[in-house]
């Protein structure tokens, strides 16, 4: 049980990249998208224990801009695994108090998924226990390329002034306008690398790389890194005296 006073010092926003599901499986000798169904039903293990550890803010990175390049078979199976999870978690989601968003572009996205990730978000809108973002067809330079686009759009609309634009302006345009930005950011799988994920909204926030594979991702491993996150001095560019 995580105590009061490790709450007000953890991390109120964790992002985590879950990397490692195909690797998972193939050395068990099943394909990638074993492990990618095991790496789902890990996510709701995570979510549950975010309340106790003081975690407000999750958000995981479901499917990347990138991740087209994959097999069709693989792509195919990850969509139809995605919308299999929206119709069977809803409910639960619901009456968890989780309230869950979706980031990323949805124009390349099929209409079914679309339409499930609507009905989600709409039906856990008035929740508040834990808010649940879920990055798909997300990548953090086409989001900044998108937020630039409609930035651009209101300035020759003449509804914003160019030179009142500072860097507190481009978040506003965001996916992740509702949302505060992540303190600690999480990669299983040994990889070190941030794989173009919140590059805007990271700019602050301390990492933590591990060789644990996603699938194998506890809740005592994440209480672990959230405990470690209150150990360190976070200084923004400043000096502690």
């Amino acid at each position: 049980m995580t105590s009061e006073a490790e709450k007000s010092t953890g991390p109120r926003h964790i992002a985590i990249i879950m990397d490692g599901n195909g690797r998972w499986a193939q050395s068990r000798g099943r394909p990638r998208l074993f492990g990618h169904h095991a790496g789902a039903k890990r996510v709701r293990e995570i979510v549950e224990a975010c309340p106790d550890l003081g975690v407000k803010y999750l958000t995981i990175f479901a499917f990347s801009t990138e991740n087209w390049k994959r097999t069709q078979v693989e792509v195919a199976g990850l969509m139809g695994l995605f919308r299999r999870y929206i119709a069977k978690e809803a409910r639960a989601l619901k009456d968890e108090g989780v309230r869950v968003r979706f980031i990323g572009d949805r124009v390349r996205l099929d209409d079914k998924l679309v339409g499930l990730m609507d009905e989600l978000e709409l039906l856990t809108s008035d929740n508040d226990k834990v808010h649940l973002t879920i990055a798909l067809n997300y990548g953090g330079r086409d989001e900044v390329s998108r937020a630039t686009k409609r930035l651009a759009q209101d300035v020759a609309a003449g509804r914003l002034d160019p030179e009142r634009i500072d860097e507190e302006t481009l978040p506003k345009y965001l996916d992740t306008y509702v949302l505060p930005d992540p303190d600690l950011v999480i990669r299983t799988s040994g990889e070190a690398r941030i794989s173009n994920f919140l590059l805007w909204q990271s700019a602050y926030a301390e990492y933590e790389f591990i060789d644990t594979l996603w699938p194998d991702f506890s809740p005592e491993i994440f209480a672990g890194l959230v405990k470690n996150y209150g150990r360190r001095e976070r200084r923004f560019g400043g000096v502690i005296a």
